[in-house]
């Protein structure tokens, strides 16, 4: 145990929905979000607070809050190039702040326009 706040990386957690989703996602997609799960582990400020914070993000990827009127809320990191999503929260706490993915969401791309295929 630390005196103070602890920092990155972050603890991840799962809630067993999402977790269901990854493992049922295509073994490309599932690295995708792979991806994006060592970005938020790593990442100094989990909500991405302040302008262009998400600019270190790899191409394709983005923050957002899910509501602007919560600004410590739950987040949305979208990923290949918005064809896929990951919402989470962070707990801030003092001994063991963490990462909690709630749903995870990805549609294969169109080839021809890069679009998610319709159905």
């Amino acid at each position: 145990m630390t005196d103070g706040f602890m920092g990155p990386p972050w603890q991840m957690d799962w809630r067993l929905d999402a977790l269901a989703v990854l493992e049922a996602l295509p073994a490309h997609a599932q690295e995708m979000v792979y991806a994006v799960r060592a970005e938020l582990v790593t990442v100094k400020d989990p909500y991405f607070r302040g302008i262009e914070t998400d600019a270190n993000l790899p191409d394709g990827m983005t923050v957002e809050p899910a509501l602007s009127s919560r600004p410590k809320g739950a987040r949305i990191l979208f990923f290949d190039h918005g064809n896929g999503w990951l919402t989470y929260t962070f707990v801030p706490r003092v001994e063991d702040p963490q990462i909690v993915v709630e749903q995870v969401f990805w549609q294969e791309a169109d080839p021809a326009t890069g679009l998610p295929a319709e159905e």
